[in-house]
Protein backbone atom coordinates (compact mmCIF):
# COMPACT_ATOMS: atom_id res chain seq x y z
CA UNK A 1 0.00 0.00 0.00
CA UNK A 2 1.33 3.08 -0.82
CA UNK A 3 2.30 5.92 1.98
CA UNK A 4 -0.78 8.58 2.24
CA UNK A 5 -0.27 11.62 0.43
CA UNK A 6 1.37 14.43 2.97
CA UNK A 7 -1.62 17.19 3.85
CA UNK A 8 -2.36 20.23 2.38
CA UNK A 9 -1.16 23.55 4.20
CA UNK A 10 1.07 23.88 6.91
CA UNK A 11 2.90 20.21 8.10
CA UNK A 12 1.16 18.39 11.08
CA UNK A 13 2.18 19.48 14.43
CA UNK A 14 4.45 15.50 15.07
CA UNK A 15 6.73 16.55 11.54
CA UNK A 16 6.85 20.22 12.63
CA UNK A 17 8.26 19.12 16.35
CA UNK A 18 10.34 16.57 14.68
CA UNK A 19 12.20 18.67 11.78
CA UNK A 20 11.72 22.12 12.87
CA UNK A 21 11.76 22.40 16.23
CA UNK A 22 14.84 20.31 15.80
CA UNK A 23 16.92 22.09 13.45
CA UNK A 24 16.76 25.77 14.45
CA UNK A 25 20.49 26.99 13.88
CA UNK A 26 22.82 28.02 16.02
CA UNK A 27 21.86 28.21 19.48
CA UNK A 28 21.62 32.06 21.02
CA UNK A 29 20.87 33.29 24.53
CA UNK A 30 19.24 35.99 23.09
CA UNK A 31 16.24 34.25 21.45
CA UNK A 32 13.51 34.37 24.46
CA UNK A 33 10.79 32.96 22.52
CA UNK A 34 11.57 30.50 19.84
CA UNK A 35 9.55 28.95 16.87
CA UNK A 36 6.94 26.66 18.64
CA UNK A 37 3.31 26.03 17.28
CA UNK A 38 0.90 28.82 17.94
CA UNK A 39 2.98 31.07 18.50
CA UNK A 40 2.78 33.60 15.55
CA UNK A 41 6.37 35.64 16.19
CA UNK A 42 9.48 35.23 17.69
CA UNK A 43 11.17 37.38 20.45
CA UNK A 44 14.83 38.31 20.36
CA UNK A 45 16.53 40.22 23.60
CA UNK A 46 18.59 43.22 22.21
CA UNK A 47 19.88 44.21 25.81
CA UNK A 48 18.91 47.56 27.57
CA UNK A 49 14.97 46.53 28.09
CA UNK A 50 14.02 46.09 24.62
CA UNK A 51 13.15 43.42 22.30
CA UNK A 52 12.37 42.29 18.97
CA UNK A 53 10.15 40.64 17.71
CA UNK A 54 9.57 38.76 14.05
CA UNK A 55 7.22 37.31 11.98
CA UNK A 56 7.20 36.10 8.32
CA UNK A 57 4.37 34.49 6.07
CA UNK A 58 3.91 33.52 2.36
CA UNK A 59 1.12 35.07 0.98
CA UNK A 60 -0.44 33.20 -2.51
CA UNK A 61 -3.17 35.32 -4.64
CA UNK A 62 -6.69 34.31 -5.31
CA UNK A 63 -7.65 33.70 -8.36
CA UNK A 64 -10.42 35.84 -9.59
CA UNK A 65 -9.52 38.63 -6.85
CA UNK A 66 -7.91 42.24 -7.81
CA UNK A 67 -4.85 42.36 -7.07
CA UNK A 68 -5.14 45.39 -5.46
CA UNK A 69 -6.08 43.36 -2.75
CA UNK A 70 -3.14 40.70 -3.03
CA UNK A 71 -1.31 43.50 -1.84
CA UNK A 72 -3.51 44.97 0.64
CA UNK A 73 -3.75 41.33 2.45
CA UNK A 74 0.04 40.56 1.98
CA UNK A 75 0.70 43.43 4.38
CA UNK A 76 -2.33 43.03 6.87
CA UNK A 77 -1.55 39.32 7.42
CA UNK A 78 2.43 39.44 8.04
CA UNK A 79 1.68 42.82 9.88
CA UNK A 80 -0.83 40.57 12.25
CA UNK A 81 1.51 38.08 13.29
CA UNK A 82 3.15 40.93 14.84
CA UNK A 83 0.02 42.77 16.38
CA UNK A 84 -0.89 39.46 18.44
CA UNK A 85 2.34 40.00 20.52
CA UNK A 86 0.15 43.09 21.59
CA UNK A 87 2.98 45.51 19.74
CA UNK A 88 2.53 47.65 16.95
CA UNK A 89 3.83 46.70 13.51
CA UNK A 90 6.70 48.87 12.59
CA UNK A 91 9.04 47.58 9.52
CA UNK A 92 8.49 44.81 7.01
CA UNK A 93 10.51 43.78 3.95
CA UNK A 94 8.58 41.39 1.04
CA UNK A 95 9.70 39.29 -1.81
CA UNK A 96 7.23 39.67 -4.56
CA UNK A 97 7.87 36.56 -7.11
CA UNK A 98 6.09 36.95 -10.63
CA UNK A 99 5.36 34.89 -14.08
CA UNK A 100 7.44 36.17 -16.75
CA UNK A 101 4.62 37.40 -18.27
CA UNK A 102 3.03 39.55 -15.67
CA UNK A 103 2.95 43.20 -17.07
CA UNK A 104 4.83 46.44 -15.94
CA UNK A 105 1.04 47.43 -15.11
CA UNK A 106 0.05 44.41 -13.21
CA UNK A 107 3.45 44.68 -11.26
CA UNK A 108 2.80 48.33 -10.66
CA UNK A 109 -0.53 47.53 -9.31
CA UNK A 110 0.65 45.10 -6.34
CA UNK A 111 3.51 47.45 -5.35
CA UNK A 112 1.34 50.16 -5.04
CA UNK A 113 -1.08 48.11 -2.95
CA UNK A 114 1.25 47.43 -0.83
CA UNK A 115 2.72 50.78 -0.50
CA UNK A 116 -1.00 52.04 0.52
CA UNK A 117 -1.27 49.18 3.31
CA UNK A 118 1.94 49.84 5.10
CA UNK A 119 1.05 53.37 4.90
CA UNK A 120 -2.21 52.80 6.53
CA UNK A 121 -0.49 50.81 9.34
CA UNK A 122 2.48 53.34 9.67
CA UNK A 123 4.90 50.41 8.68
CA UNK A 124 7.99 51.12 7.14
CA UNK A 125 9.12 48.51 3.85
CA UNK A 126 12.79 48.44 4.32
CA UNK A 127 13.91 45.61 2.07
CA UNK A 128 13.03 42.96 0.22
CA UNK A 129 13.15 41.41 -3.77
CA UNK A 130 11.13 41.64 -6.81
CA UNK A 131 11.03 39.74 -9.95
CA UNK A 132 9.66 37.21 -12.64
CA UNK A 133 10.70 33.94 -13.00
CA UNK A 134 9.68 30.52 -14.53
CA UNK A 135 7.16 28.25 -13.27
CA UNK A 136 4.77 30.31 -11.41
CA UNK A 137 1.15 30.67 -12.38
CA UNK A 138 0.18 33.45 -10.53
CA UNK A 139 1.89 36.37 -8.31
CA UNK A 140 3.68 35.20 -5.18
CA UNK A 141 4.80 36.85 -1.99
CA UNK A 142 7.91 33.88 -0.69
CA UNK A 143 7.44 35.55 2.53
CA UNK A 144 6.69 38.92 3.92
CA UNK A 145 8.75 39.43 7.21
CA UNK A 146 7.31 42.24 9.66
CA UNK A 147 8.80 43.42 12.82
CA UNK A 148 9.25 46.27 15.62
CA UNK A 149 10.87 46.61 18.85
CA UNK A 150 9.60 46.75 22.10
CA UNK A 151 10.20 47.02 26.06
CA UNK A 152 11.00 43.72 27.09
CA UNK A 153 7.65 43.48 29.09
CA UNK A 154 5.35 44.86 26.76
CA UNK A 155 4.21 42.11 24.73
CA UNK A 156 2.38 39.00 25.13
CA UNK A 157 2.40 35.63 23.85
CA UNK A 158 0.49 32.84 22.78
CA UNK A 159 1.72 31.02 25.83
CA UNK A 160 0.15 33.44 28.33
CA UNK A 161 -2.97 32.19 29.00
CA UNK A 162 -4.09 31.49 33.02
CA UNK A 163 -6.52 29.19 34.73
CA UNK A 164 -9.57 31.49 35.58
CA UNK A 165 -9.01 33.65 31.81
CA UNK A 166 -12.04 33.80 29.53
CA UNK A 167 -11.57 33.12 25.93
CA UNK A 168 -12.55 35.95 23.77
CA UNK A 169 -13.27 35.35 19.51
CA UNK A 170 -13.80 37.86 17.36
CA UNK A 171 -15.60 38.28 14.13
CA UNK A 172 -16.42 34.36 14.30
CA UNK A 173 -14.65 31.16 12.60
CA UNK A 174 -13.73 30.83 9.12
CA UNK A 175 -13.53 34.53 7.74
CA UNK A 176 -10.67 33.67 5.35
CA UNK A 177 -12.10 30.22 4.14
CA UNK A 178 -15.60 31.78 3.52
CA UNK A 179 -13.90 35.26 1.72
CA UNK A 180 -11.74 33.04 -0.85
CA UNK A 181 -13.97 30.49 -1.16
CA UNK A 182 -17.23 32.71 -2.42
CA UNK A 183 -14.64 34.85 -4.59
CA UNK A 184 -13.20 31.69 -6.37
CA UNK A 185 -16.74 29.92 -6.87
CA UNK A 186 -19.00 33.20 -6.87
CA UNK A 187 -20.90 31.89 -9.68
CA UNK A 188 -21.73 28.58 -7.99
CA UNK A 189 -22.93 30.35 -5.17
CA UNK A 190 -25.35 32.53 -7.19
CA UNK A 191 -27.31 29.98 -8.39
CA UNK A 192 -28.89 29.09 -5.20
CA UNK A 193 -27.95 32.58 -2.93
CA UNK A 194 -28.99 36.00 -3.30
CA UNK A 195 -26.53 38.31 -4.72
CA UNK A 196 -26.60 40.20 -1.74
CA UNK A 197 -25.31 37.72 0.59
CA UNK A 198 -22.65 36.68 -1.63
CA UNK A 199 -20.81 40.28 -2.31
CA UNK A 200 -20.92 40.20 1.89
CA UNK A 201 -19.27 37.31 1.69
CA UNK A 202 -16.77 38.75 -0.59
CA UNK A 203 -16.34 41.56 1.06
CA UNK A 204 -14.81 39.22 4.36
CA UNK A 205 -11.21 38.94 1.93
CA UNK A 206 -11.14 42.81 3.71
CA UNK A 207 -11.65 41.21 7.24
CA UNK A 208 -8.74 38.51 7.19
CA UNK A 209 -6.36 41.20 9.49
CA UNK A 210 -6.08 40.89 13.36
CA UNK A 211 -4.13 43.93 13.59
CA UNK A 212 -6.90 46.75 14.81
CA UNK A 213 -8.45 43.60 17.00
CA UNK A 214 -5.17 42.89 18.50
CA UNK A 215 -4.22 46.30 19.51
CA UNK A 216 -7.75 47.84 20.55
CA UNK A 217 -7.84 44.81 23.36
CA UNK A 218 -4.45 45.23 24.39
CA UNK A 219 -5.17 48.92 24.42
CA UNK A 220 -8.31 48.11 26.22
CA UNK A 221 -5.71 45.79 29.57
CA UNK A 222 -6.37 42.73 30.85
CA UNK A 223 -5.27 40.61 27.90
CA UNK A 224 -3.05 37.34 28.88
CA UNK A 225 -2.04 35.56 25.34
CA UNK A 226 -3.98 35.90 21.89
CA UNK A 227 -3.45 34.15 18.90
CA UNK A 228 -4.34 34.58 15.06
CA UNK A 229 -6.58 31.66 14.18
CA UNK A 230 -5.35 30.93 10.48
CA UNK A 231 -4.74 27.30 9.16
CA UNK A 232 -6.89 24.70 10.88
CA UNK A 233 -9.63 27.09 12.08
CA UNK A 234 -10.71 28.17 15.50
CA UNK A 235 -10.41 24.27 16.92
CA UNK A 236 -7.17 24.45 15.54
CA UNK A 237 -5.89 28.34 17.07
CA UNK A 238 -7.68 27.24 20.88
CA UNK A 239 -5.48 23.98 20.81
CA UNK A 240 -2.17 25.87 19.80
CA UNK A 241 -3.00 28.27 22.80
CA UNK A 242 -4.16 25.37 25.02
CA UNK A 243 -0.92 23.62 24.31
CA UNK A 244 1.62 26.59 24.49
CA UNK A 245 0.38 27.87 27.62
CA UNK A 246 0.55 24.71 29.21
CA UNK A 247 -3.47 24.71 30.49
CA UNK A 248 -6.76 23.06 29.63
CA UNK A 249 -9.88 24.82 27.94
CA UNK A 250 -13.69 24.57 27.87
CA UNK A 251 -15.20 26.10 24.83
CA UNK A 252 -18.94 26.57 23.92
CA UNK A 253 -19.50 26.29 20.18
CA UNK A 254 -23.08 28.17 20.56
CA UNK A 255 -21.22 31.41 22.14
CA UNK A 256 -19.68 32.53 18.97
CA UNK A 257 -20.46 35.05 16.24
CA UNK A 258 -20.94 33.03 13.11
CA UNK A 259 -22.20 35.42 10.43
CA UNK A 260 -25.06 34.50 7.65
CA UNK A 261 -22.34 34.66 5.02
CA UNK A 262 -19.75 32.37 6.82
CA UNK A 263 -22.65 29.96 7.45
CA UNK A 264 -23.83 30.06 3.77
CA UNK A 265 -20.37 29.23 2.32
CA UNK A 266 -19.32 26.55 4.50
CA UNK A 267 -22.69 24.87 4.11
CA UNK A 268 -22.64 25.33 0.48
CA UNK A 269 -19.21 23.33 0.45
CA UNK A 270 -20.06 21.01 3.31
CA UNK A 271 -16.86 23.13 5.39
CA UNK A 272 -17.05 22.99 9.47
CA UNK A 273 -16.39 26.59 10.08
CA UNK A 274 -14.71 25.69 13.52
CA UNK A 275 -11.91 23.66 11.45
CA UNK A 276 -11.39 26.14 8.06
CA UNK A 277 -8.68 28.57 7.91
CA UNK A 278 -9.36 31.24 9.66
CA UNK A 279 -7.22 34.36 8.92
CA UNK A 280 -9.18 37.45 10.82
CA UNK A 281 -10.60 35.50 13.87
CA UNK A 282 -8.54 36.51 16.61
CA UNK A 283 -8.51 34.49 20.05
CA UNK A 284 -8.09 36.26 23.08
CA UNK A 285 -7.19 35.64 26.38
CA UNK A 286 -8.47 37.95 29.44
CA UNK A 287 -8.44 38.24 33.05
CA UNK A 288 -11.93 37.86 33.73
CA UNK A 289 -12.84 41.10 35.30
CA UNK A 290 -11.38 43.04 31.52
CA UNK A 291 -13.35 40.88 29.25
CA UNK A 292 -16.43 43.26 29.36
CA UNK A 293 -14.26 46.58 28.44
CA UNK A 294 -12.14 44.18 25.75
CA UNK A 295 -15.59 43.36 24.23
CA UNK A 296 -16.73 47.06 24.25
CA UNK A 297 -13.78 48.68 23.08
CA UNK A 298 -13.29 46.16 20.36
CA UNK A 299 -17.32 46.66 19.23
CA UNK A 300 -16.61 50.39 19.25
CA UNK A 301 -14.07 50.13 16.86
CA UNK A 302 -16.68 48.15 14.52
CA UNK A 303 -15.46 44.80 15.51
CA UNK A 304 -17.86 41.65 16.56
CA UNK A 305 -16.44 39.92 19.57
CA UNK A 306 -17.86 37.24 22.05
CA UNK A 307 -16.84 35.33 25.24
CA UNK A 308 -16.77 31.38 23.97
CA UNK A 309 -15.24 29.93 27.08
CA UNK A 310 -13.04 29.61 29.93
CA UNK A 311 -9.00 28.33 30.86
CA UNK A 312 -8.97 25.53 33.46
CA UNK A 313 -6.01 24.30 35.17
CA UNK A 314 -6.26 20.75 33.74
CA UNK A 315 -4.22 19.93 30.59
CA UNK A 316 -6.12 17.16 29.92
CA UNK A 317 -9.80 18.96 29.74
CA UNK A 318 -9.12 20.53 26.06
CA UNK A 319 -12.84 20.33 25.04
CA UNK A 320 -15.34 22.26 22.71
CA UNK A 321 -19.14 21.81 23.28
CA UNK A 322 -20.43 21.72 19.28
CA UNK A 323 -23.85 23.65 18.31
CA UNK A 324 -25.22 19.68 17.69
CA UNK A 325 -24.54 19.21 21.66
CA UNK A 326 -22.02 16.86 21.07
CA UNK A 327 -18.37 17.33 23.25
CA UNK A 328 -15.15 16.82 20.83
CA UNK A 329 -11.46 17.62 21.93
CA UNK A 330 -9.50 20.78 20.91
CA UNK A 331 -7.32 19.93 18.09
CA UNK A 332 -5.60 20.37 15.13
CA UNK A 333 -7.58 19.06 12.36
CA UNK A 334 -5.70 16.02 9.99
CA UNK A 335 -7.00 18.27 6.92
CA UNK A 336 -7.93 21.87 7.08
CA UNK A 337 -11.03 21.85 4.93
CA UNK A 338 -10.72 24.88 3.17
CA UNK A 339 -7.72 24.00 1.26
CA UNK A 340 -9.08 20.59 -0.74
CA UNK A 341 -12.01 22.81 -2.15
CA UNK A 342 -9.71 25.83 -2.76
CA UNK A 343 -7.60 23.36 -5.18
CA UNK A 344 -10.59 21.80 -6.88
CA UNK A 345 -11.84 25.15 -7.91
CA UNK A 346 -8.73 26.65 -8.96
CA UNK A 347 -7.73 23.55 -11.14
CA UNK A 348 -10.86 23.30 -12.24
CA UNK A 349 -11.12 23.72 -15.70
CA UNK A 350 -14.54 24.39 -15.99
CA UNK A 351 -14.59 27.11 -13.00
Amino acid sequence: MPPPEPRIGKIDLETFSATVLTRLGAPDGSVIVPPFTGVDAGVVDLGDGKVLIVAEDPILAIPGQPLEIFGWYTVHIGASDVAVMGVKPRYMTYTLLLPPKTSDADLETIIDAIHEAALELGIAIVGGHTGRYPGLAAPLIGGVTVFAVADKDGYVTPRGARPGDDVILTKGPAIEAAGILATVREEDLLKIHPPELVERAKALTREMTVVKDALVAVEAGGVTSMHDATEGGVIGGLFEVANASGVGMIVDETSFICPEEVKMVCDFFGIDPVAAIAEGSLIITAKPGSSEEIIRRLHSAGIRASVIGTVTADQEERVMKRSDGRTVPLEIPEQDPFWPVFFEAVTDPSG
